[in-house]
């Protein structure tokens, strides 16, 4: 006798460039039943566009792609009509491990049948329990913190007519095999050093391998603003403004820390005068 999740059928859209790839999980989902899959996709735009048109229980996402990868299909989807997903990787874990509290499964291809049960009755479990918007955002977040490709994610957004929605909570600052969560408001600056960012925070410092610009694009400008080539001040945490002969000037924020702003920048922060 089939149990209550068994009976529930599952609407998949099946997402990889690999025609191969893609018939082989369709036919291992009808042997398993219980899935209707709503499209087959080539390609992280065909993904998107059938996100949207026909707002699926399940993605299963390849993460090696060609054009789009499957985390910046993630980064891209609207969080209203946001599927749960899956991720397929001919590789080893590597950055996935990261996303098993996130996302709800990943599978390692090529995929076996026993283990890709395993993942629908996750899938299941978690369609029974409901989905947060917080665990939505937690996914993206740790996908924005991994991938370094923000910038470009938020643009093609703005190409395509949709919205980012807000900006980042939380940055995601990956040391080796381990991920931090900074939270945005604690930050006090942000500096420079070669082809690193280090993001001080509290009196620690963090170090994130990023550019300059891919940091301002997470970051809300109503907060942070940048004060020099090399330098991002959270505007909440400046204290005093000290001018200089040379036309430069001082920052001092709270947390006693002086940050030199370039008179180039002074624009930025016209309320400080």
């Amino acid at each position: 006798m089939k149990s209550d999740n068994q009976k529930h059928s599952l609407r998949a859209v099946i997402v990889d460039d690999e025609t191969l790839a893609r018939q082989g999980l369709e036919l291992r989902l009808a042997e398993l039943g219980g899935v209707e899959v709503v499209r087959s996709c080539k390609n992280g735009r065909e993904a998107l566009e059938a996100v949207a048109e026909l707002t699926p229980d399940l993605l299963f996402l390849d993460i090696q792609m060609p054009g789009m990868n499957g985390f910046e299909v993630v980064e891209s989807l609207q969080q209203d009509n946001m599927p749960l997903i899956v991720f397929v990787t001919a590789y080893d874990e590597f950055a996935v491990s990261a996303f098993e509290v996130h996302a709800v499964d990943y599978l390692l291809k090529p995929i076996e049948t026993p283990r890709l049960a395993q993942a629908l009755d996750k899938v299941r479990e978690r369609l029974a329990l409901g989905r947060s918007d917080q665990e939505k955002r937690q996914l993206l977040d740790i996908v924005i913190g991994l991938t370094g490709r923000s910038e470009q994610a938020i643009a093609e957004l703005m190409k395509s007519g949709q919205s980012p929605g807000r900006f980042s909570e939380k940055l995601a600052i990956k040391d080796g095999s381990s991920t931090t969560f900074v939270p945005v408001r604690d930050i006090d600056w942000i500096d420079a050093a070669g082809d690193y960012m280090c993001v001080h925070v509290k009196g620690e410092t963090h170090i994130m391998r990023t550019t300059m610009k891919e940091l301002e694009s997470l970051l809300d400008p109503a907060i942070f603003q940048r004060v020099h080539r090399s330098t991002i001040v959270n505007l909440d945490r400046v204290e005093k403004v000290s001018s200089h002969i040379n036309g430069e000037f001082h920052l001092t924020l709270s947390c006693g820390a002086s940050l030199k702003m370039s008179r180039s920048y002074k624009d930025k922060v016209k309320h400080f005068f």
